[in-house]
């Protein structure tokens, strides 16, 4: 009777999930519900975009448009761009206005809490949570990106782009996840992250950002494995895809990590990426530039005085100086003459790194909450897209665009939606109608909001919901009007909102579960770290052999 019961249950969830016919992109539940309401608004939209971007092609002898995108690293809402802030926080960031006076600025792009889950869900348009990959790490972990996921940049190949992928990665130490092989055709990334190459470092140690790192500063009387603390200069550090293999570049055996290794790190990506774009504007078919820079993400006080701000904090320092590479590589897609053809779009990965508020000069100015967090601070960001002569100048919107979106987006403006999946559920719904039509043209008015693998708050228009605990009844759940309470601080106004939306927020998380009972998680993808990589250091290799000997044996 009891596992009756469980059926009937679960019959019950698979009721709650539209039905999508053969050969349709398969979207979450709440998609459904408000395509019924808007469907014949959209498909009148969809013949208008599809006859301007037919003639954008076209005009540009058959090409889709390239595409540059830049993601910057732990950056909130009001951190770049929007100079009147600068008030308040003490810096300004000019190049980036000026991008958002040339082209459209999106004022709630959501994304996820941290590093990684941003990456995979603007690679594959997908939340996390589906590909087993939902947390940033720093040091070894043998897992990453499943060569099953399709990304963007495998669509956009197929479809005939080049594709170029510059600057950090971080979506895996194992060799089915690197950039290289998750279909990027030149790809130069390390392999780790910044807690590696930004933290982990004993200069970072003599600033006192970390501690522990640098051995011989403590007694080790009691100490009986040597290799827990783990060493930046074991892991490895930068690659390059040469010939069709992938090296560790500028990292000779035995050599230490420090800051000024992590700056040259990231002024050689700044200026292979302008190399990119010239080599790339030579090709006679369109390309997409992925360049996502380590900086700004930056700890240790470097005093160079060309870019001393009024704030002084390390982060906002180096913010200058990457606000001024961004404005050469915009001046460089003026100067090769691709500019319109060419959709630049910049914008932060996550909220402020607020653990490290104090040498940085971050905070939450805006938004409550930073990187890792749920709150609005932590997934809220600036993002800015240029595409001269299609995109009004100095225009924006306020619909809602999660950053899974970009990859169907993207896939739709270069011509490549065939190459979408359509075995399992794209988070990613197509946003092409508000960049090309303008504001009130979105077609998401939700965003799921996780942390890690749990699901933490729900967006529905400008309500949002955090999750009470198992068992709590809805109507008690803390609910916030987002234009009345930004920072999600006054949980006593939810009465007011929870008799009508505790219930239908509840109806929402209902149908996103059963969607995946139907289509579930991926689970975790692992494997031994560094295979892949012709040239590993003798320490590198040591790590991996006692990183394998702690996993468990085959008999």
């Amino acid at each position: 009777m009891k596992n009756n019961r469980i059926i009937v249950a679960f019959l019950g969830l698979l009721m709650l999930v539209p039905f999508v016919g053969a050969g349709e992109i398969i979207h979450d539940a709440e998609y459904a519900i408000i395509e019924a309401q808007n469907g014949k608004v959209w498909a009148a939209d969809d013949k208008t975009l599809d006859s301007k971007l037919a003639e954008i092609r076209k005009k540009n002898g058959g090409k889709p448009p390239n595409i540059v995108y830049i993601l910057l690293d732990d950056v909130g809402f009001g951190e770049i761009g929007m100079d009147n802030l600068s008030v308040i926080r003490g810096y300004k960031t000019p190049h980036m206005s000026a991008l958002a006076r040339e082209g459209m600025s999106l004022q709630r792009m959501y994304t996820e809490p941290s590093c990684t889950p941003t990456r995979v869900a603007m690679m594959t348009g997908r939340y996390p949570t589906r590909t087993g990959l939902t947390e940033a790490k720093a040091t070894m972990s043998g897992d990453g990106l499943p060569a099953e996921e399709v990304t963007l940049a495998e669509v956009l190949r197929d479809a005939g782009y080049y594709t170029s992928h510059v600057g950090k990665w971080h979506m895996g130490d194992i060799e089915q996840a690197y950039a290289s092989n998750q279909g990027f055709m030149h790809a130069e990334f390390p392999i780790h992250q910044q807690g590696q190459l930004a933290i982990m470092g004993r200069d970072m140690e003599s600033a006192d950002i970390i501690r522990g790192v640098d051995t011989n500063r403590q007694a080790q009387t009691f100490t009986l494995d040597k290799l827990f603390t783990p060493d930046p200069a074991h892991m490895v550090t930068g690659v390059e895809l040469r010939d069709g293999k992938l090296y560790e570049v500028e990292m000779k055996a035995g050599e230490a990590w420090t800051q000024k290794k992590y700056r040259e790190m990231n002024e050689r990506y700044q200026k292979n990426a302008l190399g990119q774009l010239r080599t790339l504007a030579k090709q006679d078919k369109p390309f997409f530039l992925n360049y996502w820079p380590l900086f700004p993400l930056s700890f240790v006080q470097e005093h160079r005085s060309e870019y001393n701000t009024l704030n002084g904090g390390t982060m906002a320092d180096i913010l200058v100086e990457v606000d001024e590479w961004i404005g050469q590589i915009v001046k460089e897609v003026d100067n090769l003459g691709i500019a319109e053809n060419t959709i630049i779009m910049v914008m932060g990965d996550n909220g402020p790194f607020l653990q490290y508020a104090g040498p940085t000069g971050q905070s939450d100015r805006i938004y409550r909450g930073g990187k890792a967090d749920h709150l609005e601070g932590g997934v809220r960001v600036n993002a800015w897209v240029q595409w001269k002569g299609v995109i009004k100048p100095g225009s924006s919107a306020e619909d809602i665009v999660h950053v899974s979106d970009l990859f169907t987006t993207f896939a739709r403006l270069g011509n490549a939606t065939d190459g979408i999946p359509r075995d399992r559920v794209i988070d990613g719904v197509d946003q092409s109608g508000i960049l090309l039509l303008g504001e009130t043209r979105g077609r998401r008015d939700y965003v799921h909001i996780y942390e890690g693998p749990i699901l933490k708050s729900v967006v529905k228009n400008k309500y949002k919901m955090h999750l009470p605990p198992p068992g709590s009844n809805p109507i008690a759940a803390h609910v916030f009007d987002l234009y009345r309470d930004s920072r999600e601080e006054r949980p006593v106004d939810s009465i007011k909102y929870g008799p009508w939306a505790g219930g239908q927020f509840a109806g929402m998380i209902k149908r996103h579960m059963a969607f995946k009972q139907k289509y579930p998680d991926r689970p975790p993808t692992y494997g031994k770290p560094y295979t892949g990589i012709e040239n590993l250091r003798p320490e590198s290799k040591k790590a991996v052999e006692i990183f394998m000997l702690g996993l468990p044996q085959k008999k």
